[in-house]
């Protein structure tokens, strides 16, 4: 049956607090980002990820200290992003508790970090996130937090991730970002025939069936989601014994 799927609750900091918004935008709070860390982790999360959504340059030294405090509630695979433009941030990021680190626009503009880390870290660091709007039949990447499009399509640039060394891609659909409609199954399906990489699907969780979809028609090896959890709508234990319940390998 190959390796468990697994379930992922995503924390998105800005200020020090949990916020989670609408196609990337409408946010709103969710709580402290330490008790949410340690409250997945005793529900049994397989993972955890924590983004940085505005990464500003003074907020990065508070988000650091706070990366250490989840680091200490959690025994848990711990995944932190959001400002990560140079090896030196990922070595701080590791130093305060992380085990993987999240790139994203600083990826796109200097693909060459991803090899760095890669090389320096080991793949399994290298976490590529990959914001991504479906426009006219094209699946477009976007940098600075969904802000600015490039000119990178979704395939090709999960590719060349790949090709550099990247341990794993969260790839993340702006269109279905906080809709709760389900996930970007055509899409998912497609980067995880294509890549030899696993792939963690985030955007459009509302229901247990929508991660039931991202594991079986998506064939993604990892679902991300926030609102649903952080807002007490899903319990994690419920999910995972549905979700075996439905035939899908989960750790329980």
């Amino acid at each position: 049956m190959g390796l468990a799927k697994r379930i992922i609750p995503c924390l998105d900091v800005k200020d020090g607090e949990t916020v989670k918004g609408t196609n990337f935008v409408n946010l709103r709070k969710a709580g402290d980002p330490v008790e949410l860390g340690k409250a997945y982790s005793d529900a049994g999360a397989d993972e955890l990820v924590f983004l940085d959504i505005t990464a500003s340059h003074e907020g990065r030294k508070t988000f650091t200290e706070m990366v250490t405090r989840v680091a200490r509630e959690i025994n848990i695979p711990f995944t932190v992003g959001g400002g990560v433009n140079e090896i030196g941030d990922v070595e701080r990021l590791l130093y305060a508790g992380a085990d993987k680190v999240s790139v994203n626009s600083a990826a796109l503009r200097h693909p060459s970090l991803i090899d760095d880390i890669a090389r320096r870290f080991g793949s399994q660091v290298c976490v590529c996130a990959i914001d991504a709007r479906l426009e006219d039949g094209e699946w477009i990447c976007y940098m600075n937090g969904g802000r600015l499009p490039t000119e990178r399509k979704l395939t090709e640039w999960a590719l060349e991730v790949s090709d550099r060394g990247a341990g794993e891609i969260l790839f993340t659909s702006m269109n279905h970002d906080g809709v709760k409609q389900g996930y970007a199954n055509d899409a998912l399906a497609t980067l995880s025939a294509l890549l030899p990489i696993p792939v963690i699907a985030s955007g459009g969780a509302g229901s247990m069936e929508h991660f039931r979809d991202a594991f079986t028609l998506g064939q993604a090896d990892a679902a991300l989601a926030a609102s649903v959890f952080h807002f007490g709508e899903i319990p994690i234990p419920v999910l995972k014994q549905y979700l075996a319940g439905e035939g899908i390998k989960v750790r329980l």
